[in-house]
């Protein structure tokens, strides 16, 4: 998971005392053993720029003669840290993979997909994330090194991001991470150095209008909201944020035109179509999770989670013949075979007796 956008509690948090954020230099800081372990396995052994690659991607993942890195949604940490838990979320282990390719001589650089339908729901607070890869440029060719990406529904391409970016990314998750412990002075050191390495990505003036709220600035996080919005009009999270806010201080014409905003923006996105429909298959409110599933299909009609949805509504609601239709859609689309089979048994299941 890349860097989390957060939208606002109701309560604030009480503020305890925290660390300092990690200087920055620290973060991609390889450690001796490992710098000896990538020239005794990657670098001495190949001269072949895919060779190299092949070999690096074995040592961080092969379990038995490498180092076996496995993906763990919260793990933000340093390269250092990474390499003694052997454990690494997106941003993470970018960020491992980028200090060693670099190292290695290979052309590397971070990607970043912006919007991606993967959320969570936390101690109040709502979370929606974009995804980190990093990409290899070897002659004419490029790669794609990624972890966690089977896990990811994209509406738009990766594109290429800065080092700040990405270091950015790694304090704003910190920052969520401590603000979930309560430790906001903590939180909002890592929110201003995220600030100050990329002042110009939107998420973390969002994030830091969120802290500043949870610390007992509103005013604060109103300006943080509005210089989000500044960078992105259409900025999800800072308009939630936005419309909470005016909300609870009773500035009732400020809601009504962020939320204007808010619904316009939500009409034409998949993801949050999609999301509505799984609140009204939940609730088993079939007609309406059907007509929520239609909505994000017409909106992005290339992902197969979306027709499984609907197969899964259309069933709920009686109609197998449509349920058949939706299952039949979503195995055409699916590029993993076992959701392929998945989808194929279900429709036997469903099929009709000869």
């Amino acid at each position: 998971m890349g860097s989390f956008t957060l939208w606002a509690a109701l309560l604030l948090a009480t503020a305890q005392q925290g660390e300092a954020p990690p200087p920055r230099e620290s973060i991609m800081a390889v450690p001796a053993e490992l710098q000896d372990r990538l020239q005794a396995e990657v670098v001495a052994p190949h001269r072949d720029d895919g060779r190299r690659l092949e070999a690096l991607v074995r040592l961080l993942s092969d379990p038995v003669s490498g180092l076996g890195i496995e993906y763990r949604d919260d793990a933000t940490q340093t390269v250092a840290e990474a390499y003694a838990s052997r454990h690494a979320n997106c941003v993470t282990y970018t960020l491992l993979f980028l200090s060693l390719a670099r190292q290695s001589g290979l052309e590397a650089y971070p990607q970043e997909i912006d919007e991606t339908l993967a959320w969570s729901q936390r101690g109040g607070i709502v979370y929606r994330s974009n995804h980190v890869n990093a990409a290899v440029r070897i002659g004419a060719r490029r790669f794609k090194v990624d972890v966690g990406g089977m896990f990811v529904v994209a509406r738009r391409p990766a594109h290429r991001i800065s080092i700040d970016r990405l270091l950015a990314q790694y304090y704003n998750n910190r920052a969520a991470q401590l603000m979930e412990q309560g430790r906001l002075p903590a939180a909002l050191a890592h929110a201003r150095v995220a600030l100050e390495l990329d002042p110009s990505y939107p998420v973390t003036w969002s994030n830091t209008g969120v802290l500043r709220l949870r610390s007992g600035d509103p005013a604060g996080a109103e300006q943080d909201y509005l210089a989000a919005l500044d960078l992105d009009p259409e900025h999800s999270s800072a308009l939630s944020n936005l419309v909470g806010l005016y909300q609870r201080s009773g500035e009732s014409a400020k809601q009504a035109q962020y939320r204007r905003r808010l619904e316009k923006l939500r009409e034409v996105d998949p993801f949050h179509q999609f999301m509505l429909a799984i609140g009204h298959e939940q609730r088993g409110q079939a007609p309406q999770a059907v007509r929520h599933y239609r909505r994000a299909i017409r909106l992005h009609g290339g992902e197969p989670l979306f027709y499984e949805g609907l197969a899964r509504a259309h069933l709920m609601a009686g109609n197998r013949h449509g349920a058949l239709r939706a299952l039949r859609q979503a195995m055409q689309l699916s590029s993993d075979t076992y959701r392929r089979k998945v989808y194929r048994d279900r429709m036997q299941d469903l099929a009709p007796p000869p």
